[in-house]
């Protein structure tokens, strides 16, 4: 592809570019970002292993004598101009990037896990990946999220706030769904497909933690 970019739209968390495949011809992308970090320039060897733009989290809260439950938030989203059901997530910060990519997706799973839940992480508790990159609309962007999943053990429900969100973050309270009622969310739409892979990975997904075997 060429790589006679044009600039379009620079702001701090979206750019839109003139990708210019071919003489006379446009194709129109938007992106969180930089022109040399975008993934339409990188080599095989680069996509391969790029760090995402962000990362989403299948939390699922663990308590004895209870079904297990995903955690969900309520929360407000400008694009949609409503209040959704999303799973915790957030942007991987420029500074955990550099540290390789499982641990600056996991570095950042446990800050957005603490900042929209209340719930700092401790032994008792299990993170592993789920996929380190996937891409929502490669037709239109290249923005990028890993999937985590996060067994919660051992706390309570009073430990949950979402006080600790910052900036334009608008929540509304939380959804702990069984099975029964994620399967509903799933069928009915108009969540995101990050959200959508979360109750799949809560339903059909990897096995529960030792310390609850």
């Amino acid at each position: 592809m060429s790589k006679h970019w044009e600039t379009l739209l620079d702001t701090p968390f979206l750019k839109v570019f003139d990708l210019k495949p071919a003489p006379g011809r446009h194709y129109y992308e938007a992106t969180r970002r930089s022109r040399e970090c975008m993934a339409a320039g990188m080599s095989d060897a680069e996509f391969a292993g790029m760090t995402p733009d962000a990362v989403s989290c299948c939390v699922i809260w663990h308590e004895e004598g209870e079904t297990p439950r995903i955690v969900l938030n309520r929360e407000y989203r400008y694009p949609l101009g409503r209040t959704v059901i999303s799973v915790p997530a957030g942007l991987i910060d420029p500074e955990d990037a550099g540290s390789g990519r499982e641990t600056a997706v996991f570095t950042a799973a446990k800050r957005e896990l603490y900042e929209e839940t209340g719930i700092a992480m401790t032994d008792r508790d299990r993170i592993r990946m789920v996929n380190p990159c996937l891409f929502s609309s490669p037709g239109l962007t290249d923005e990028s999220n890993a999937m985590v999943r996060i067994d919660l053990t051992g706390h309570r429900k009073e430990e949950l706030t979402q006080g600790h969100a910052e900036g334009t973050e608008k929540f509304e309270g939380f959804v702990l769904a069984d099975a029964g009622e994620a399967r509903k969310i799933l069928r009915e739409g108009g969540i995101s497909v990050y959200t959508w892979i979360g109750l799949a990975e809560f339903l059909y997904g990897g096995e529960e933690p030792e310390a609850l075997r």
